[in-house]
């Protein structure tokens, strides 16, 4: 029998939308627009009581030493990046902190979704270790959700906590990873499944990192942003759908209000639900099927953001055949996952069961209980729900959506 998992909230708001309790103001593209000298967006933040934390959006902040003001004094910094960012940005961020930190150290780690492990975070220990860095050194996670998940992670296991700063250089980061305090590494049965919940102090998204990103990585950066309209904003997947062209040719007006409106959301969400017990799971739509194809293919192979793609076209064909949504609706999200230039099919797992190879990865989902999988699927335009579905369903699903 399915099942609908409670959402942590009260009377029979778990019945409503989600759209409903959204009180962040719906701003137009033109609002949301920073000109080239702004500098600090305080307006959104993250509100969890005393670990409450702003999310700063505009252009030349990641340079710009008042950006760091407010951050607690220490005698140390360490920037912690990869090889790919390191050789854009570590210069400038490390000019901007040397003001506030007597002494900035750098680590750079290898670039990819492979190298989200163990191995490679017992680098940021290690340089944490040799430079004597103490409880109050501050952690700087300078790169993408792979960076920002380890730092994140080290930070809340060095001397058992340390604070941390995300600066995030990929529009996937930007909108989903750096917001919300998630941090893990990956383990070769499922992804993120060793971590913690550890909030920084500051999240600094410098929309002109954006420039530099690669193609697949800004359509894959897309993925997330498109996931919000889904289940929270209809308005917002409206204008998706009439400026998605805008945002692939970086149009700074367009990405400003992209991102700000990714944040706001998320804002939200985690301000009523930070530990995912309910409400938060939302936040994971297309990710169960996504999740998979990652870690069937090998990390790497498949970008977070293209398996999340996909694999919102397979929630949504699930959610409409269990009758949630209609056949327009599906084919709606479909459509601008495919203008987002995102995979829209699943590749094939296993050639002699990929169904099944596909319900063997899932059960190691972290929404799964007893075995169980459990979706986030639309019910109804710009709300959400987190349910089983059966499996023999599910396999009728894959079968349709893959390769």
């Amino acid at each position: 029998m399915m099942t609908l998992l409670p959402l942590s909230l009260t009377g029979d708001a778990e019945q409503r939308p989600l759209s409903d309790f959204l009180r962040v103001p719906d701003r137009n593209a033109a609002d949301s627009a920073p000109s080239a000298d702004v500098r600090f967006s305080p307006d959104v933040s993250i509100n969890l009581g005393k670990r409450s934390y702003p999310i700063a959006i505009g252009a030349g902040l990641l340079a710009t030493p008042a950006t760091y003001a407010a951050l607690p004094s220490a005698a140390a910094a360490l920037i912690v990046t990869n090889t790919t960012v390191a050789p854009l940005y570590s210069d400038a961020l490390r000019a901007a902190l040397a003001p506030k930190y007597a002494q900035v150290h750098l680590v750079v780690l290898p670039d990819g979704e492979e190298h989200k492990n163990w191995q490679t975070l017992n680098l940021i220990f290690d340089a944490l270790l040799q430079h004597g860095c103490d409880r109050k050194t501050v952690l700087f996670a300078l790169g993408g959700g792979v960076v920002g998940d380890m730092t994140g992670f080290a930070a809340a296991s060095y001397m058992r906590g340390v604070p941390f700063v995300q600066v995030p250089t990929t529009l996937l980061a930007q909108v989903d990873s750096s917001v919300g305090g998630k941090t893990a590494i990956n383990h070769p049965l499922g992804k993120n499944m060793i971590g913690a919940f550890y909030q920084p102090q500051l999240v600094v998204c410098d929309l002109a990192t954006l420039d530099t990103l690669p193609p697949r990585e800004l359509s894959a950066g897309l993925a997330e942003v498109i996931k919000y309209g889904p289940i929270a904003d209809m308005d917002f997947m409206a204008w998706l759908e009439e400026n998605m062209e805008a945002l692939l040719a970086r149009d700074r007006t367009a990405l400003a209000h992209a991102v700000r409106r990714s944040c706001e959301i998320k804002a939200w969400v985690v301000g009523q639900d930070e530990r995912e017990a309910g409400l938060r799971a939302i936040l994971n739509f297309g990710h169960t099927f996504g999740h998979a194809i990652e870690a069937g293919m090998g990390y790497g192979a498949w970008l977070h953001g293209e398996g999340v793609g996909a694999g919102m076209v397979m929630a949504a064909e699930l959610s409409r055949r269990l009758g949630l949504v209609d056949d327009a609706f599906a084919a709606r999200l479909k459509a601008l996952v495919q203008r987002a230039g995102l995979p829209l099919r699943g590749p094939v797992l296993d050639a002699g069961d990929n169904a099944g190879r596909y319900l063997e990865l899932m059960r190691v989902d972290k929404k799964s209980e007893a075995g169980e999988i459990r979706f986030v699927l639309i019910d109804g335009p710009g709300q959400a729900c987190v349910r089983a579905a059966p499996d023999a369903l599910v396999r009728e699903v894959i079968d349709a959506c893959c390769a």
